[in-house]
């Protein structure tokens, strides 16, 4: 389902050279020229041309302006796109892929045009020159193989991720001289990148598994970046490795999958660098309405969603995220995994809508969620005693949410009442129960002592919920709309959504009226 692939062989036992073609929905006139964007995109990225795509931002305060992270998977969509494109074409592309050692030949400019050295530690081999714009320091060569050395440590050792699949079947002339894992050291922020990974082998058994090499800027110097050089070298040392990681379960995994996991990685290795939060505004936290498998072409919805990982990590541990992973391989596309992993803890519908109420005071649900942005609620309406009822209606897309909050004011008061007298009555109206409606309900009390439950839509989409609702007691009340739909049409050549296909319940209308009554 995902880019699935047929792979020519080398002499090689364990390994195949990659080279994938590639079945789409598209029909055969479109191809190429689908394949050619995907290109041009590739050239742009790793040539820093200017352009509407994102390798055209600068840092001007814009999150995420260094494009890099998107380059991995641009790469591996390249690869796939090698058979549909014209000899000239083909021949660009793989220039493109190349390792920087091959750089002499290589056209597109990208590689070393000078001799290269290599020094090598524990697991790996980082390749460098000591010339050129792409000269790196022999301090520098040293601190990479140091964070290099933490990462693993980390995230194959601590975590207990597959270690990457190692390149020794290659011949010498591929493989970086050995079987360790190659990290390539050139001046990447040049063109607008932090690094990238890509795949130049896969396993002749199992066609989905791929290995390859990172490359990272040789400097990360603050000019370029902004940041601490050593601060800059550890997220992006930990966030691209772990896309090697994920080459050797799934190589065409979903975008979405790969890169909120990654961005979620890079909290796990370097707690303290804090440079995912910069993502956060762009995902569910910061906009609840964008569905939580979109991958946004030119833009950073992918990175902010790795709060989801968080959510389920901090209630189950951090191998949840592993064990989605291995649920993923094969056959198995992301949001079926994570579908896959849940079902035994309450659902995805449950987990899905407890996170996006969640969103609603980060501070709350999160361990360093004080830091962090609030999502906004599609309303936020304060009752009095005369209040009217109010109402309002929303479209939801699949895999996201819409928020509503309710506020008392003092003329809502038990002063000279026994209890409560004053409540709060919300009712739902939304779709139908195969397109996974549902909602989420959360009372904040003065005292703290804090409410918060699913609330489950009838059949016909219908719930009504009733809460006291006096100012002694509540500061305020919410109610998150959920589209939980995990339906798509797959293999639609659409790498924005899951199973590269189509979701298949967009925009589902909901309606909600909220009124208070006196006991």
């Amino acid at each position: 389902m995902r880019l699935l692939a047929a792979l020519a062989c080398s002499t090689a036992l364990l390994v195949a050279t990659l080279a994938p073609s590639v079945t789409t929905g598209a029909s055969a006139e479109e191809q190429p020229t689908a394949a050619q964007q995907v290109l041009a995109e590739a050239r742009a990225l790793l040539t820093g041309a200017t352009g509407e795509g994102p390798a055209a931002r600068r840092s001007t305060g814009e999150p995420g302006a260094h494009a890099s992270r998107e380059a991995t998977l641009v790469l591996r969509d390249l690869r796939a796109a090698l058979p549909r494109l014209g000899a000239e074409d083909r021949a660009s592309a793989q220039a493109l892929l190349a390792r920087p050692t091959d750089g002499r030949a290589d056209p597109e400019g990208t590689g070393y045009s000078t001799g290269s050295k290599k020094r090598c530690r524990g697991h790996f081999c980082v390749h460098y020159v000591t010339s050129t714009s792409d000269r790196a320091t022999s301090g520098w060569v040293d601190k990479t193989l140091k964070v290099m050395k933490k990462v693993w440590a980390r995230e194959v050792d601590g975590l207990g991720y597959r270690a990457p699949l190692s390149d020794g079947a290659l011949p010498r002339s591929r493989n970086g001289g050995n079987g360790k894992f190659d990290v390539y050291l050139a001046d990447v922020g040049d063109d607008l990148l932090y690094g990238y990974c890509s795949a130049d082998f896969v396993l002749r058994d199992d066609r989905r598994r791929a290995g390859g090499y990172c490359v990272l800027d040789n400097d990360f110097s603050t000019d370029q970046y902004g940041g601490k050089p050593g601060r800059t070298l550890a997220v992006t040392a930990a966030h691209e490795f772990f896309h090697a990681i994920q080459f050797g379960y799934d190589y065409y995994e979903d975008r979405w999958f790969m890169e909120s996991t990654a961005t979620w990685v890079e909290e796990r290795f370097a707690d303290g660098v804090n440079d995912n939060r910069q993502y956060l505004a762009f995902g569910q936290v910061g906009e609840p309405d964008t569905s939580l498998d979109l991958f946004e072409r030119g833009g950073f919805a992918h990175y902010g969603n790795w709060p989801f990982w968080e959510h389920l990590a901090d209630r189950y541990g951090d191998g949840i995220v592993r064990r989605t992973w291995n649920t993923a391989q094969g056959a198995t596309y992301s949001t079926r995994a994570v579908e896959k992993v849940l079902a035994r803890r309450g659902g995805f519908a449950k987990r899905f809508a407890a996170f996006a109420a969640g969103n609603l005071t980060p501070s709350q649900s999160y361990p360093e969620g004080r830091h962090w942005p609030t999502a906004a609620p599609e309303a936020k309406w304060t009752f009095g005693r005369r209040s009217a009822a109010r109402s309002d209606e929303v479209g939801i897309d699949h895999m996201a949410s819409a928020s509503y909050v309710f506020v008392p004011d003092t003329t809502l008061t038990s002063e000279g009442f026994a209890g409560a007298p004053y409540r709060l009555r919300v009712g739902v109206e939304g779709p139908r129960a195969k397109t996974s409606p549902t909602a989420w309900l959360v009372v904040r009390t003065v005292d703290g002592d804090w409410r918060s439950e699913q609330v489950e839509l009838d059949a016909d989409g219908s719930a009504t919920v009733t809460v006291p609702f006096t100012v002694e007691k509540v500061e305020a009340v919410s109610l998150t709309l959920v589209n939980a739909s995990t339906r798509f049409r797959c293999d639609k050549d659409t790498p924005d959504w899951s199973c590269f296909g189509i979701p298949r319940d967009q925009d589902e209308q909901f309606a909600l009226t909220a009124e208070v009554y006196e006991r």
